[in-house]
């Protein structure tokens, strides 16, 4: 039996082939996956084991919002977190399994009165890809609130501090690991006693900066880290590019730091418009542009 047969064995019709990637991805953009897996916690535990033990490629995904998943497709399996359990605990510790929707996390919290997410409540994704990102906002990010992250790795699993993930701008030891593992639950420190409703109203002005300052539509968020010392959008509108559309996806002209698909465009678009603003900025300015999403 190879891995792929023992996926079809544990799995059965659960198992989707050649599932099309755009159905999973915030940009709505990329080709079919040899196999596809929608999974619980259990399932996601029982998948990861059997693409280890078999060696098959694998990638996991969230909420697909800062993955730029490719035309071609992923020629493996791609297995799609939806562990979404959370407990609120004493004192304000929160635990949850990663799939969580961070934003629904959030205003859980905050109708709980715990505060320190409130900069969550309108960022896409799924509360592991913000732990292994650094997710972040309007000043807060996860570092300020994470106790400790559990992960399963081929040897068994592990409780990982603060210490142990090593935050820093929008990255983390996980990120840069190229060792299998995968995020299991988070655990998180929060602050009791706040009252929702001041609370929801901070998060709802967060909110509404977001929407008056990011573009609607299909789009992955930022496409670049923001340099040490200034901002990828402001490179990017200064080289001259905001606006610029190639296929159909285009510099978004209200955030130039956003690259949005606006119909009919393909992953090929948005790694010509990557490589263009790269290429621009550093020619002009000399700064080297940093992605922040993924590429799939």
């Amino acid at each position: 039996m190879n891995g792929y047969e023992a996926l079809e064995a544990h799995f059965g019709t659960a198992l989707r082939h050649d599932e099309p990637l755009a159905r999973h991805t915030a940009a709505r953009l990329g080709g079919p996956a040899d196999v596809l897996l929608v999974a619980d916690m259990a399932e996601l535990v029982s998948a990861v084991q059997i693409v280890w033990e078999y060696g098959l490629p694998y990638r996991i995904l969230g909420g697909g919002t800062n993955v730029l998943a490719a035309d071609e497709g992923f020629r493996g399996v791609v297995i799609v977190n939806r562990a979404n359990e959370i407990e609120i605990g004493s004192n304000g510790v929160v635990g949850a399994q990663s799939g969580a929707n961070l934003s629904g996390l959030a205003r859980i919290c905050m109708s709980s009165g715990l505060a320190g997410l409130q900069w969550a409540v309108s960022v896409p994704g799924t509360l592991g890809g913000a732990v292994i990102n650094n997710a972040g906002a309007f000043g807060g990010d996860m570092a300020a609130s994470v106790i400790s992250v559990a992960v399963l790795r081929p040897t068994g699993g592990a409780l990982l501090t603060p210490a142990d993930l090593a935050y820093g701008y929008r990255s983390s030891s996980l990120k840069h690991s190229h060792d299998p593992y995968l995020v299991t639950g988070v655990t998180l420190q929060l602050q009791p006693g706040g009252d929702p409703d001041a609370l929801r109203a901070e998060a709802d002005g967060y909110a509404a900066r977001r929407k008056q300052t990011q573009p609607p539509g299909a789009s992955l968020g930022s496409i670049f880290k923001n340099p040490p010392g200034d901002y990828a959008g402001r490179l990017i509108e200064a080289a001259g590019l905001k606006g610029t559309r190639i296929g159909g996806v285009q510099i978004s002209p209200v955030h130039a730091n956003f690259f949005v698909h606006v119909g009919q465009g393909t992953a090929a678009d948005y790694l010509a418009l990557i490589r263009l603003a790269q290429e621009t900025v550093a020619a002009r300015f000399g700064v080297q542009l940093e992605l922040e999403i993924q590429i799939l």
